[in-house]
């Protein structure tokens, strides 16, 4: 094995580390990205531009005919196609709340490193993957900790059923004495009898959703209620 041989798995070997890392997060995380996707998209990155790098030196001086080749083309190439591996994690919620974006986001990431780590540049691809944790791991994590009392409520979406028509002031005055904001309102009338209110909300963090679903079913005049997170 000559030394270009022993180098391509080095590179080979250093991309698979550094997608482990990526792919390890996401799994904890239970995201779509997982271990073998991430190492995959890692590996097969870093291949190709290898491939790409390699065959633009070994078919540059041709005896017949001369060929020029961007070193970098098939490595082009990748980044535009990893979109498609993004673009079929990303989803729409009935909410209308977008998810999947970080892991989507991931995945072009997994494709960067493979590509900068298959082109040499070894120092950058670890810089990155280190950047990267940091940036979905850390970062959050101390903004979630520094932040104010009003960045730490979350919000939910409440559907509540009432009866009567002339209880729904009520019904939203008793939601707003348990410590709830109500952000939005909408009311439907149901088919038959009864009235829906639709309500995002805004509550402090350390109120459970099982915990707001049973303080709104004990108001008066409430017949149902469905509680997302």
């Amino acid at each position: 094995m000559v030394f270009g041989d022993v180098e391509i798995l080095v590179k080979l070997g250093i991309t698979a580390v550094l997608g482990l890392i990526i792919g390890l997060e996401r799994e904890l995380k239970r995201k779509p990205l997982g271990l073998k996707t991430s190492l995959v998209i890692s590996i097969i990155s870093c291949l190709l531009t290898i491939v790409s790098i390699q065959s633009a030196y070994l078919f540059k001086h041709s005896e017949y005919v001369q060929i020029t080749m961007d070193p970098l083309r098939l490595a082009a190439q990748i980044v535009s196609g990893i979109g498609f591996l993004g673009a079929g994690v990303i989803l729409k919620k009935d909410n209308d709340t977008i998810t999947g974006l970080t892991t989507a986001a991931m995945i072009w990431g997994a494709s960067g490193i493979g590509i900068a780590v298959g082109a040499g540049f070894y120092p950058e691809a670890i810089a990155g993957v280190i950047l990267i944790m940091i940036s979905v791991e850390i970062i959050p994590f101390l903004l979630n900790m520094a932040a104010k009392s009003y960045l730490r409520n979350k919000d939910l979406l409440l559907k509540v059923t009432v009866h009567d028509s002339l209880a729904i002031d009520h019904v939203l005055e008793m939601i707003e004495q348990h410590h709830i904001t109500i952000e939005n309102v909408r009311i439907k009338d149901l088919e038959g009898h009864g009235h829906l209110i639709d309500l995002k909300v805004r509550t402090s963090y350390r109120q459970t959703a099982t915990g707001v679903y049973h303080n709104i079913s004990a108001i008066e005049d409430v017949t149902a209620v469905e509680v997302e997170s």
